[in-house]
């Protein structure tokens, strides 16, 4: 997440700094130096704000995750996603045994959330910005 998509996040969220600071457990002073991008946003503040994203944004699907990707079971019994029912909201449990295999890291498993069609209808439109 770059500091352009965490302001972004804050303003659809009609959050002030400080209002945000709070919800995510920072200071304003951090808040403030994500959006500047005078530091780097740690993976738990991404994983937050990418949450009360997804809990701002109307429902728009009411299919799981392992439906959508047409998951076997095989894939499901070693997703934690799936052992937890979480299939609205796979993309913050670590470990979802996507592409076959889980992620080695948050950022590898955002990269592949970015690309996930699943993950991108649970966002409201027009927020998240184009990942590279």
């Amino acid at each position: 997440m770059n500091p352009e998509e965490f302001s972004r996040i804050r303003v659809y969220l009609k959050k002030t700094q400080r209002q945000l600071a709070a919800l995510l457990g920072a200071s304003v002073k951090a808040v403030q130096s994500f959006e500047q991008g005078w530091r780097n946003i740690p993976p738990h503040a991404e994983r937050q704000m990418l949450f009360l994203l997804a809990a701002a944004a109307p429902e728009s699907n009411d299919k799981s995750c392992w439906q959508i990707r047409k998951c076997t079971g095989a894939m499901k019994r070693q997703c934690p996603a799936f052992e937890f029912h979480q299939g609205r909201r796979c993309w913050f449990v670590n470990g979802t045994f996507c592409r076959g295999k889980a992620a080695a890291s948050w950022p590898e498993k955002m990269a592949e959330c970015r690309e996930c069609p699943f993950f991108l209808s649970a966002m409201p439109e027009g927020v998240l910005l184009p990942h590279p």
